[in-house]
């Protein structure tokens, strides 16, 4: 057995070269098989099936490569002229597609960090919006006012990423300001009441009602009020109207600024120059 496996096929390439290499692609394959399973598993709720697959692939396919170059020379295959001439032209072509490379890993950990998904209000880098999709490039978010706008990945990875909707509940406030005249008891326990009957502003966390500061025109009342994220922007604008409203309706008005003015040729200001 021992001489048959030592037996020269060509060269200096004997059964045993031959055999130990497609032992070794065996295994590469196997293992090929098992990673990309996990791969597969790990990643297959979080990007679309077109892509996964491709990401599949190149990892296949690269674990094979990478297995044949290392058993190659057993073989009589000499890869080291074509591995510095594979080299350079890999430096060159990392050099011209540096971004895209970066974009690429950036989209891959977008996708396996999975800070924002699909339908998420975001802010990245001052564009604002709905994040519309997220390719392994670059990532797409229509805007408010209704534009898309391209971000590629790496820029999405390595700015600061505020998500509006991720928590749950979102927090809104007002500063409303009353004029010294008006009950400022009265003015707290009605927004309080319109806040208790809304049916999206939330009890717990519990609403905040209170005098905050006292102006030059007015005595200012903080608003602190939670709500679902998802109706956030509804509920407020809601809610503020319904204030304004009701505040009105019991005689509580929003006071304009108020400047007294002395004239010089006033008799009170004239006696009070003489005293």
């Amino acid at each position: 057995m021992i001489d048959v496996l030592n037996y020269t096929l060509y060269g200096d390439v004997t059964l045993y070269d031959l055999v130990f290499v497609i032992v070794v692609m065996f295994f590469a394959s196997i293992l090929a098989r098992f990673i990309t399973a996990n791969v597969r598993r790990t990643l297959i709720d979080r990007m679309k099936r077109d892509q996964l697959e491709i990401l599949l692939k190149i990892i296949y396919f690269g674990i094979l490569i990478i297995a044949f170059v290392s058993v190659s020379p057993s073989i009589g295959i000499k890869l080291s002229g074509l591995l510095v001439a594979g080299g350079i032209a890999g430096i060159v072509i990392g050099f011209a597609s540096q971004s895209i490379v970066s974009n690429l890993i950036s989209g891959l950990f977008l996708i396996w960090e999975k800070p924002i998904k699909i339908g998420d209000q975001i802010n990245v880098d001052g564009v604002s919006g709905f994040v519309e999709d997220i390719h392994i490039m670059s990532t797409i978010v229509r805007t408010y006012d209704g534009l898309y706008v391209r971000i590629p990945n790496e820029r999405v990875f390595t700015s600061s990423i505020t998500n509006y909707v991720a928590n749950p509940v979102r927090r809104f406030e007002y500063t409303i300001g009353i004029r010294y005249a008006d009950d400022a008891e009265k003015a707290i326990e009605i927004i309080k009441k319109i806040i208790d009957e809304h049916p999206f502003a939330l009890k717990y966390p519990e609403p905040a009602v209170f005098v905050d500061s006292l102006g030059e025109s007015s005595v200012n009342i903080v608003v602190k009020i939670w709500a679902p994220s998802t109706e956030w922007y509804s509920v407020k604008m809601d809610l503020l109207w319904k204030i304004k409203k009701e505040l009105e309706d019991n005689g509580i008005e929003i006071p304009f600024p108020q400047r007294v003015i002395w004239f010089a040729n006033q008799p009170e200001f004239q006696r009070q120059q003489k005293d």
